[in-house]
């Protein structure tokens, strides 16, 4: 029969150990950052950037784990039911969060309640880029090109519901040009067939886009920001090139960190803090700027609000688009 006192002791024991194991600080072990795209992109490439910078930060490994599929949907679904604990955390975008829920018939997460919203990274435009034989140097003059010669005018895209097309299709649905949209597997082939003059036009990041526009192998009219990016000062923006309401409708574009729904909110704090100053520090703005991305950090509640407003406007332009994804 066991000695009550040294049962008790036991108990004890185990109780302070217990205590003392809840009384870790965090982080206290490696962290899991989510890609929910492939290796090698303009998001896979960013997030090793900041995964190495906040590892330094927390003081433990914060380790990449791709988990590419569906746009995104995947990696967010994995994401989502993952434990709340602060271990597992990871990347959103506008598309996983306010396109492709409106894109999706199935989707597996809901991205306005399965995730804490901790900081806003970084904003970014698309710039509309021609082939250069397009008789159009500016967008008001493609629009007119358009209207007088039906069926002539197409725009690529990284596929149906991507951000690209979809800046496509609020192009069409605010001025009434008609123009036929082709789906790609990928940006980077639509813009080597807007390059060859296969495609009219096509709405793409800066980082690819504007090497091509310097070497004269395609024109840029105008970027899809409110204000001209500072990476690009001399292209205007649509607004500028006699498209207002562009902007308004829909047309900022962003990276931002999340963890799953219900994190506590002391790890909700401490990422944050943590986030945005490794996300002002010189070295990532340094790498950021160089994908010609602008930092854009926040607090919880104001990334929850970019995220709700966001999915309504998306939300509009996706019905307006009729594009659907099952």
């Amino acid at each position: 029969m066991p000695h009550p006192i040294r049962t008790a002791l036991g108990i004890a024991a185990g109780l302070a150990l217990a205590g003392a194991a809840l009384a870790q600080p965090y982080p206290s072990k490696p962290i899991r950052y989510i890609v929910p795209f492939p290796p090698g992109g303009p998001t896979d490439t960013f997030s090793r950037a900041l995964t190495a910078q906040l590892a330094e930060a927390l003081g433990q490994p914060v380790v990449v784990e791709n988990v590419p599929g569906a746009a995104a949907a995947i990696g967010m679904d994995r994401l989502a039911k993952s434990p709340a604990d602060g271990y597992t955390i990871g990347l959103a975008t506008t598309g996983s969060h306010a396109i492709n829920p409106h894109l999706y018939s199935k989707i597996p997460y809901n991205a306005l309640k399965d995730f804490t919203p901790l900081s806003l990274a970084v904003a970014y435009v698309n710039v509309l880029v021609v082939n250069p034989a397009v008789p159009a140097q500016s967008v008001a003059e493609l629009i007119a090109y358009a209207k007088a010669n039906p069926g002539k005018v197409n725009f690529g895209s990284a596929g149906n519901g991507s951000s690209n097309h979809l800046s496509g299709e609020l192009l069409k649905s605010l001025t009434g040009a008609p123009m036929q949209h082709v789906p790609y597997k990928g940006s980077a082939p639509a813009l080597t067939d807007v390059v060859s003059g296969q495609l009219t036009f096509m709405f793409d990041i800066l980082v690819t886009s504007l090497p091509q526009s310097r070497s004269g192998r395609v024109r840029a009219l105008a970027v899809t920001s409110a204000k001209r990016s500072p990476f690009a000062p001399d292209i205007p923006t649509m607004a500028e090139s006699g498209v207002p309401g562009y902007a308004e409708a829909g047309s900022d574009l962003w990276f931002g960190i999340v963890a799953p729904a219900g994190l506590p909110k002391p790890v909700v704090e401490k990422l944050n803090g943590e986030l945005i100053r490794v996300l002002r520090s010189p070295a990532m703005r340094e790498r950021i700027s160089g994908q010609y991305f602008d930092v854009w950090t926040s607090s919880p509640a104001e990334f929850q609000k970019v995220i709700e407003s966001d999915y309504a406007k998306w939300g509009k332009i996706v019905r307006a688009s009729g594009a659907r994804v099952d």
